[in-house]
């Protein structure tokens, strides 16, 4: 359906939503220098690293330059989700297949009750948060639309430069963006139509996929561009002062 060329079908609001948000991200990365992409603000940070400077133990890449990642876990803030995929039928081992901790640590979060303590994660660099983006979206291509058959951690070849990794970046989203708005009201409605291997996309229909990455997008600009922000008090641009050491 369309009313006064705005489309209200279920991908069309979808898609808007992520053009939307895509134009602003645009606009927000627009003159971000090496520096900045690879500024630290805070002691401990996760970046990308040259192979052997990484920090994390399961650092991924295909190249020189690898991404941190930490041991595997279930975050407070996805107790929840837990809690969702149990409420479905899945069972305990699944579910810790699914997050790969195991079967104890997911009967821990499952016996859990009240408010959980927040998470003590890691700052994360534009670099990090830019090549997680990336490398999440290649994966959600390659498992969706691509062959199925390709390591997602292996997909994209990180890089200090900030001008080539949004170069490569963009070219990924419109990728990804372009075939997604080809997909039919029944693949949207299809269990699995995504066999991305790491999250819960092949026991989900895929409409619910689409909205998840949308979120993803959204959130993670979101977080690089108040790095940006930070990014310029810290260097005293714009007659703003820098902030303390």
């Amino acid at each position: 359906m369309e009313i006064e060329g705005t489309r209200t079908d279920r991908l069309g609001v979808l898609l808007d939503q992520f053009d939307q948000a895509r134009e602003m991200a645009r606009v927000r990365l627009a003159g971000l220098g090496d520096e900045e992409y690879l500024w630290e603000p805070a002691p401990g940070c996760w970046s990308i690293r040259r192979r052997g400077e990484a920090v994390t133990p399961r650092a991924y890449g295909p190249g020189e330059w690898v991404l941190d990642k930490g041991a595997p876990d279930i975050p407070a803030n996805e107790y929840a989700e837990v809690a969702r995929q149990a409420a479905s039928g899945m069972s305990v081992v699944k579910i810790a297949d699914d997050w790969s901790v195991s079967v104890e640590r997911v009967e821990q979060v499952l016996a859990h009750t009240g408010t959980p303590e927040p998470d003590a994660t890691p700052i994360t660099t534009i670099a990090w948060r830019l090549a997680h983006l990336h490398s999440c979206f290649a994966g959600q291509w390659e498992w969706t639309f691509g062959e199925r058959r390709r390591d997602p951690r292996l997909l994209v070849d990180f890089t200090p430069s900030a001008d080539l990794a949004l170069e490569r970046f963009w070219e990924t989203i419109d990728r990804w963006r372009e075939d997604v708005a080809h997909v039919t009201d029944e693949q949207l409605d299809t269990v699995g139509f995504s066999q991305y291997p790491y999250g819960s996309d092949p026991d989900d229909p895929y409409i619910g996929v689409v909205a998840g990455d949308n979120l993803e997008f959204i959130h993670h600009m979101a977080e690089i561009a108040l790095l940006r922000d930070l990014w310029r008090a810290h260097s005293g641009i714009a007659g703003q002062a820098p902030l303390p050491e």
